[in-house]
């Protein structure tokens, strides 16, 4: 936990963090084969600014996003009873031009991670501490100003065949959104 706040006071501490456009906490659990693993993240997001419109009422829009996170491990034959977790991802995002009360999305982000360590099990294994990080989701925006976001994610991890093995980690989870 001294690391998360460390880690957040850094990043506020620099210029462009002051400009951030939304704040978010993720939750979420392993589906993983021999991988028994809860996680919790927070993150940044910086909007793009731009969109691309996909007829007269929805558009895809995109954002930065930096995250933080802690995985938490019971596995069967842990090697480590904890992981941190660094990651940047730009995401693409698939909503209405003109939101109504709720407001549905789609998106899909790619992106890079940093894993503190490079497995969980003996039997689950990362090779290297550099993972790819991609996720599909779904959610809703609503409240005033459409200032809130709730959704669901499927994230995958892996290395992409950079080193063997390459086993990965999948995690299903739940994510809310502040946006400023």
């Amino acid at each position: 936990m001294r690391r998360l706040v460390v880690v957040c006071c850094l990043l506020l501490a620099i210029p462009a963090a002051r400009a951030v456009d939304g704040i978010s906490l993720e939750l979420g659990s392993s589906d993983s084969s021999n991988a028994s693993v809860d996680m919790g993240r927070i993150g940044l997001q910086w909007n793009w600014g731009k969109r691309w419109a996909l007829g007269p009422n929805w558009h895809i829009g995109g954002y930065w996003d930096l995250s933080f996170g802690h995985w938490s491990n019971d596995s069967p034959m842990r090697t480590n009873s904890s992981v941190s977790d660094l990651g940047f991802t730009p995401v693409f995002r698939v909503q209405q031009t003109n939101p109504g009360a709720l407001s549905p999305y789609a998106e899909l982000g790619i992106g890079v991670h940093w894993l503190s360590h490079t497995s969980v099990s003996t039997e689950r294994r990362f090779s290297t501490q550099f993972q790819f990080g991609d996720h599909v989701g779904i959610g809703l925006r609503f409240g005033q100003r459409q200032a809130f976001d709730l959704g669901y994610r499927y994230q995958h991890l892996s290395n992409a065949g950079i080193k063997h093995p390459n086993q990965g980690i999948n995690f299903h989870q739940v994510r809310l959104q502040y946006h400023f």
